[in-house]
């Protein structure tokens, strides 16, 4: 049979209660009987005494056992209670007035009757000559002549058979009843308290269990049941903290479903982009291919060298796109990192310009580097920042127009270098700004792509391996700026600034 936390402490619970609802019940009557001995044994520490100092026990010869069996019989018969012992100055019993066969010992233990007559605490126990192993409250007197040690004791015990007799009576009737209804309500009452508190306490996680069973760790986000959150006055609570825990829990697997489901989108929509990219170029590179070889022997050779152009310009933006899809998956991939090193900025964009220098001029178009004197060296991965200007180089030049101008600028500003790269082209179109650094995205419906090209993805990417970041910042009389920072390079120990 499987218990519920709740119904498992409930039983454990109700277990203890009644345990200690016994043990209380124990413990309570057993402090009534030793409260009861003690008042006893009080109201009647001098009964001896006075029985020793009222009646000769003794004569020349010691102890008279004859004489006070009828004095015995006589305080018997008024109290039944009480049993009267004449003892020896060793404990032995020499005198006594019970029925043949009554008495069990023939000594009685003399320590506990000194401690009396010292006047210890009260209750004090001793034998009970009338049981071979009961201890019984008793009064004791010594008996003795002036000057001289005790001969013997008057010992008598306050609760004898007949008391017991009646209290065994009394306590199978109404004090056992009294006691154990007491004990029955006491129980009924803390366990209808304590399994409400449990259900009280209990509740919040049995919200818990019942929102964890039924989260659905595939399912969407949206179509979840509403996960518990605990009040702000209750986190320091444990079962809080756990609440707390699991919607955090809950809440990330819903941002990560929703990343993945993001992912998973932009993956197909680039799939189908760079499909469309592809198609085009390489259907020109088919058609024109297949023209010189079926008509080689028709064309003129003008018109050969015409085609070969169109299809090598053709193979070359496909290699180009390949190899930007690529860098792309390693980048994305996350096995790439950036290695920093400290590097000038002026020879990097010295050296981009050498490798643009034949095609601006081939486009009429001027670059012009604005360089301030002193600057600093960056840290950065040479080779990612080389391809970053590359890119935007290149992007720059396919769209200024003839006889304009593409600018690289550095600007030193405190712990960073800024650069900034810029043209005279038309600039980038508002629609396209907002995700202008995300993967090639277009309307399901055709046309432009709603975003930038894979050259300012990768751009985006590299900058972000090197902890910065790519901006378009609007500038008058220019097209499309854009503007990145590169951390300034700090000296080694030692080194002079």
């Amino acid at each position: 049979m499987k218990l519920t936390l709740t119904q498992r402490l409930s039983l454990v619970f109700s277990v203890l209660l009644l345990a200690c609802s016994g043990a209380s019940a124990w413990l309570q009557i057993r402090a009534n009987d030793m409260r009861e001995k003690e008042v006893v044994q009080g109201l009647s520490r001098d009964l001896a005494a006075h029985i020793a100092s009222s009646t000769p026990l003794m004569d020349a010869n010691g102890l008279r056992p004859d004489a006070v069996r009828s004095l015995f019989g006589q305080l018997m018969g008024v109290n039944p209670s009480v049993e009267v012992y004449l003892l020896d100055n060793a404990g032995h019993i020499q005198g006594d007035d019970a029925p043949p066969g009554h008495v069990k010992r023939d000594r009685v233990d003399l320590a506990p009757v000194q401690r009396f007559i010292a006047g210890d605490p009260l209750p004090i126990l001793g034998d009970d000559p009338r049981s071979p192993d009961a201890r019984k409250v008793f009064s004791a007197a010594p008996l003795q002549r002036a000057g001289q040690p005790p001969s013997g004791y008057i010992y008598v015990v306050l609760l004898g058979e007949a008391h017991d007799r009646l209290a065994a009576r009394v306590d199978a009737g109404n004090v056992l009843r009294t006691t154990l209804w007491s004990m029955a309500v006491v129980a009924l009452l803390g366990l209808l308290a304590g399994l409400t508190a449990f259900s009280f306490i209990t509740s919040p996680l049995r919200r818990l269990t019942d929102a964890m069973r039924r989260f659905d760790a595939n399912a969407a986000p949206d179509t979840q049941p509403p996960v518990p959150r605990s009040p702000p006055g209750r986190r320091g609570d444990d079962i809080a903290v756990l609440e707390s825990a699991f919607a955090q829990m809950a809440d990330r697997i819903g941002d990560q479903w929703r990343a993945l489901t993001r992912q998973d989108q932009q993956r197909r929509e680039l799939i189908t982009n760079i499909s469309h990219d592809l198609r085009t170029p390489l259907t020109s590179l088919h058609g024109y291919l297949e023209t010189l070889s079926l008509k080689s022997d028709a064309l003129a050779e003008s018109e050969r060298r015409r085609y070969l152009s169109i299809a090598l310009a053709q193979s070359t933006k496909v290699g180009r796109l390949a190899q930007a899809l690529f860098e792309l998956a390693r980048l994305e991939s996350g096995g790439v990192q950036a290695e920093r090193e400290p590097f000038s900025l002026v020879d990097l964009v010295q050296d981009v310009f050498e490798k643009f220098e034949l095609a601006a001029q081939s486009r009429g178009v001027t670059l012009h580097a604005r360089i301030p004197p002193r600057v600093p060296v960056v840290s950065a991965d040479l080779g990612m920042i080389e391809r970053v200007l590359t890119n935007l180089l290149d992007n720059a030049l396919r769209h200024t127009p003839q006889h304009g101008e593409v600018e690289v600028a550095l600007t030193p500003q405190e712990d960073r270098v800024v650069v900034t790269v810029s043209d005279t082209g038309e600039g980038i179109p508002p629609a396209r700004r907002e995700g202008l650094f995300q993967r090639p995205q277009r309307p399901m419906s055709g046309g432009a792509a709603t975003s930038g090209g894979l050259g300012l993805l990768i751009v985006h990417r590299m900058l972000a391996l090197n902890g910065s970041g790519i901006r378009l910042v609007d500038r008058e009389g220019r097209g499309a700026v854009f503007e990145f920072a590169l951390a300034v390079a700090q000296p080694a120990a030692g080194e002079a600034r």
